[in-house]
């Protein structure tokens, strides 16, 4: 048996997730919405680039989930997962998974995105693992901020590496599945790297270092 690690956003569903649930906030009229707009989009702009301040991020992220009671978020979340992430489901992203589980491999999502908006993403998919950027809860309650290592480029290595010391597995026979060049070093970590859909600075890698390049849309 292997490990088939998948990343989430523009991977697995044709989006972001995280960018997707600033926008919803904004339609459901939750947040500012020319402020929220603005640093959304200057963040994301900034991830497809590699030029990420990931805590920077996550303080922008998180900030809007202190403001809701958990009742309320969970209303909220489960009209974003009918709106926004149904919609972008990709039937062979389906197909990818089942064809790991099938042949008994342990699956694993292991993403930037934060837990709060990529956990019922992943019991969707019916995908056991994750491995997320972590938001810090007190008393039941979301802070607005941020705990643990980061999830992201040299953290998402960081991160597998705890999660092995602890789950019985490891990297022998291990797949990942990404589709940008901030998982550069996890695609150098595993035996089987594949890209996905990939962003232009990972399509010149994977050409440059014979990774396989699929499709799943």
């Amino acid at each position: 048996m292997s490990l088939a690690i998948f990343d989430l956003d523009n991977t697995l569903i044709a989006g972001d997730s995280d960018h997707l649930w600033g926008e919803f906030l904004i339609e459901q009229g939750r947040v500012d919405a020319g402020h929220h707009r603005e640093r959304n989009d200057f963040f994301y702009q900034a991830y497809q680039q590699g030029t990420l301040d990931i805590h920077a991020y996550l303080e922008f992220a998180l900030a809007p989930l202190c403001g809701f009671s958990p009742d309320e978020l969970a209303a909220l979340h489960l009209a974003f997962m009918q709106h926004k992430i149904h919609p972008i489901l990709l039937p062979k992203a389906k197909a990818l998974i089942e064809d790991h589980r099938n042949q008994g491999d342990t699956l694993l999502i292991i993403t930037a995105t934060n837990r709060f908006i990529t956990e019922p993403i992943a019991r969707l998919l019916e995908i056991p693992h994750l491995l997320a950027s972590e938001p810090e809860l007190q008393d039941g309650r979301y802070t607005g901020r941020a705990t643990g290592i980061p999830c992201f480029q040299d953290g998402k290595v960081k991160r597998l590496h705890e999660w092995l010391a602890t789950s019985g597995q490891d990297l022998s026979t291990s797949y990942f599945y990404s589709d940008s060049a901030n998982d550069i070093p996890l695609l150098q970590a595993v035996s089987h790297p594949v890209a996905v859909d990939p962003d232009a600075r990972l399509r010149d890698f994977a050409t440059a270092n014979s990774i396989p390049i699929i499709s799943l849309r």
